[in-house]
C-alpha cells in the first residue's frame, strides 16, 4: 500500500476515535437540558473521559516501546464508541460515568499505538503527521454535529447509534495493518541513535499541559458560554463548538507546512503567543465576533499539535512510545482534571469569570518555548536494509501520533 493511502486510512480512522473526544463535551448541553446537571455535575463527566485517559495512555506507550500492538487499533476504537453509545441509555449518573470512563480508556489504548504506526508509515514526514492529526482534529470537528443530529431528533436515548463511527474506523484500519506487517518486520532489531534530552521534553510536556487547560476548558464551557452571548440559542452554542473543533483541523495541516519552512519551536513559539490574544478576545469582546475568535483560538491552539508530539519523540529517541503516551495523553488530559474547577468558579461566579484565567495558558506555554532548542531527528542504526527499504531506517523504530 502506497504511504499517502495508509496515512488517508489512518487520518480517517483518527476522525472515527476523536469523534468520542469530542462527544463527550459535546453532551454536555443535553446532560444539561435532559438531567438537569449543574456545570460542576457536567465537568466531572468530562473529568471521567480525561482521567484514565491521562492514567492508562502513558501506560500504553512504555508497553508499545517493548511490542507492536497493531491489535490495539480496531479494538480501542470499538471501546471508545461503545461507551460514549452507552452513555445516554441510563439515567444514573454514576453509570453515565462509568461509560464515560471506559470510552477514555479506548480513546487512551488507541493514541500511542497509532502514533506509532502512522510515523512508520509517514517515515516521519511532519506534513504526513499534519494530516494524521488532522483526521483527530475532523473527528471533533463532527462531534457537535454529529450529536445534534443523533440526540437533537431524539433526545439521549438514541446515543446507540453514536456507536456506528467505531465500526467504520475499526474496518479501515486493517488494511493498513496488514500492509504495514512487513515494513514492521523490516525495522525489527534496529536502535535508535541519538541521546535522550528529558529537561526539554519535561519543559515541552509541561507547555502541552498550559494548552491542554485552555482546550479542554473551552470544549467543555464555549457552548454553554456561547448561548448565553447568544440569547439562549442552542444552534449558536452547537456552531461555537464546530468552529472550535474546525479550527483545529486546519491548525493541524498549517502546522506541518509551517514547520517545512521554519523550525517546530519557533512555529510552536509564535502560535501561542497569537493565543494567548484570541482567548482574550474570545473572553471580553461580545458579538458574533465571538465566533472570529473561536476560530483563530483553535487554529492557534493547534499548529503546535502535532509538532509538540514529533518534538517529543526527538527529545525521546529511544522511549518513543512513552513520549507519544504523555504528550498525546498524560499531558493533554490535565486539562480535565482542571475542567471541575471552572465549572465550580462558575457555579459561584460567571463563566465568563471562570473562563478568564484561561488567557495566561498560552503565555505560559510561549514562555517555556522560548527555553527549548529544536532537537536533531534521531537515526535508526544496525542492520540497515539497502534499495527501497533504506528509508525506513531513517525513521525511529517506535514512533507515535490526536
Amino acid at each position: 500500500m502506497r504511504r499517502n493511502s495508509s496515512i488517508t486510512l489512518l487520518s480517517v480512522g483518527h476522525a472515527c476515535v476523536d469523534i468520542y473526544q469530542g462527544a463527550v463535551a459535546s453532551l454536555v448541553p443535553y446532560f444539561v437540558a435532559e438531567r438537569a446537571y449543574s456545570y460542576a455535575a457536567v465537568s466531572g463527566i468530562v473529568l471521567a473521559a480525561s482521567l484514565l485517559s491521562s492514567v492508562v495512555q502513558p501506560v500504553f506507550g512504555v508497553l508499545t516501546d517493548r511490542w507492536a500492538m497493531p491489535w490495539l487499533l480496531p479494538l480501542s476504537t470499538l471501546l471508545g464508541g461503545v461507551g460514549i453509545a452507552l452513555s445516554g441509555v441510563s439515567d444514573s449518573y454514576t453509570l453515565t460515568l462509568a461509560v464515560v470512563a471506559l470510552s477514555g480508556v479506548g480513546v487512551a489504548a488507541y493514541h500511542p499505538e497509532s502514533a506509532r504506526v502512522a510515523r512508520l508509515a509517514s517515515n516521519g514526514s511532519h506534513s504526513a503527521m499534519g494530516w494524521f492529526s488532522l483526521g483527530g482534529n475532523l473527528g471533533f470537528a463532527l462531534a457537535p454535529v454529529l450529536v445534534a443530529c443523533v440526540v437533537a431528533t431524539g433526545g439521549l436515548r438514541l446515543t446507540p447509534l453514536l456507536v456506528i463511527p467505531a465500526a467504520i474506523g475499526a474496518a479501515l484500519c486493517l488494511p493498513v495493518l496488514r500492509a504495514l506487517g512487513a515494513q514492521q518486520a523490516s525495522t525489527a532489531g534496529k536502535t535508535v541513535k541519538g541521546e535522550d534530552d528529558t529537561s526539554s521534553f519535561i519543559r515541552l510536556s509541561l507547555a502541552v499541559v498550559c494548552r491542554s487547560i485552555v482546550f479542554i476548558g473551552l470544549s467543555t464551557f464555549v457552548s454553554l458560554y456561547t448561548t448565553q452571548r447568544m440569547d439562549g440559542s442552542k444552534a449558536a452554542g452547537t456552531a461555537a463548538l464546530f468552529l472550535l473543533y474546525l479550527g483545529g483541523a486546519v491548525g493541524s495541516v498549517l502546522g506541518g507546512s509551517l514547520a517545512n519552512r521554519w523550525d517546530r519551536v519557533t512555529v510552536s513559539r509564535w502560535s501561542y503567543l497569537l493565543t494567548a490574544g484570541s482567548v482574550a478576545g474570545l473572553v471580553f469582546i461580545p458579538g458574533p465576533a465571538l465566533y472570529l475568535f473561536v476560530m483563530l483560538t483553535s487554529a492557534g491552539l493547534y499548529i503546535p499539535f502535532s509538532l509538540q508530539v514529533t518534538l517529543g519523540q526527538d527529545y525521546l529517541p529511544s522511549r518513543v512510545g512513552t513520549a507519544s503516551g504523555i504528550t498525546l495523553g498524560l499531558t493533554v488530559s490535565v486539562g480535565g482534571l482542571v475542567s471541575p474547577l471552572i465549572g465550580s468558579v462558575a457555579d459561584k461566579t460567571s463563566l465568563q469569570t471562570a473562563l478568564a484565567p484561561l488567557i495566561l495558558m498560552p503565555a505560559l506555554s510561549w514562555l517555556l518555548f522560548r527555553t527549548l532548542p529544536e532537537p536533531a531527528v534521531p537515526q535508526s542504526v544496525d542492520a540497515a536494509p539497502k534499495g527501497e527499504d533504506a528509508d525506513v531506517a531513517h525513521s525511529p523504530v517506535q514512533p507515535d501520533p490526536r
